[in-house]
């Protein structure tokens, strides 16, 4: 990670940073991101097929909020499968993280399964691990700096913690290349379990079913179309849907929006410029 990429999200007043280059460990993608101080910031978090670990360093505040009315404050992680997740802050600086969930289990030291649809304090998986890295990140000169003190933590983490089934992993891998377009009993076959057995495994290690991935998956793709402009039928005809009502059920499901209102939304925007190009990763090589 010997370069940065800079640029500025017009619609939300974030300076967005990203690394050119991968990080060391695949299935990881990282972002800096810093408010300019327009006033505090209320963003919706687009679900998406990652498990999101936020480092907050900053002089500022930032809360999460979940569906539920839970709050935490500061560093957090948050599960894969969150639905209404809003961030709330002003004077924010973080770098936020999005794990696959085939390495999550392995990074975080507990399996994303125990995260479904919590958010939970960074401090509390990481205990020193969490608090020293928010200093070092503090004291960093640079977000270049920030992203490779990032990255060495993930990888020493990585070197100790449990590694996932390889069939989940391939199972997980198939669903990101179709963009969720197969079939659970496919899926199977290719792995080499039953139906059943790639269920329960799949979810007790990636933290939900084969079924809801794809789903996940799915979506995602769609609501990054959406936010270009892309028409909703479309989208739906494209994407896999059925028609576009099941594509607006879906949306709906994952959201609480309607697909018009998706692709206006700030928090798809900024998202969309601290992503472009990364992620959500195929495993092509083990941790």
């Amino acid at each position: 990670m010997r370069s940065t990429v800079h640029e500025q999200d017009a619609v939300t007043g974030w300076d967005v940073a990203r690394p050119s280059r991968p990080g060391r460990m695949s299935g990881v993608s990282m972002a800096g991101f810093r408010d300019r101080g327009t006033g505090p910031v209320d963003l919706r978090a687009v679900p998406h097929p990652a498990v999101t670990l936020v480092v907050e360093f900053g002089e500022g505040w930032l809360v999460v909020d979940d569906a539920t009315g839970r709050q935490q404050r500061g560093s957090v992680v948050a599960g894969l499968t969150l639905g209404e997740l809003r961030t709330r802050g002003e004077n924010i600086e973080c770098v936020e993280v999005h794990l696959s969930p085939v390495v999550a289990r392995t990074v975080l030291g507990v399996g994303p399964v125990e995260l479904d649809r919590a958010v939970i304090a960074l401090d509390d998986l990481w205990g020193r691990d969490a608090s020293l890295l928010r200093e070092q990140l503090r004291d960093a000169p640079s977000w270049e700096s920030r992203f490779a003190l990032t990255d060495a933590l993930l990888a020493r983490r990585c070197e100790t913690g449990p590694c996932v089934a390889p069939e989940v992993a391939r199972a997980w891998d198939r669903i990101v290349v179709s963009r969720g377009r197969v079939r659970i009993d496919d899926l199977a076959l290719q792995v080499g379990w039953s139906r059943k057995r790639l269920w329960s495994r799949f979810r007790s290690q990636i933290g939900c079913s084969p079924k809801r991935a794809a789903k996940l998956v799915r979506f995602n793709h769609a609501a990054h179309h959406l936010a270009t402009g892309t028409s909703a039928a479309r989208v739906a005809a494209e994407g896999g849907y059925a028609d576009q009502s099941h594509l607006h059920r879906e949306v709906r499901a994952f959201t609480g929006v309607t697909p018009a209102i998706l692709a206006g939304d700030p928090g798809l925007a900024v998202d969309g410029t601290a992503w472009a190009g990364q992620g959500p990763f195929v495993q092509d090589r083990r941790p």
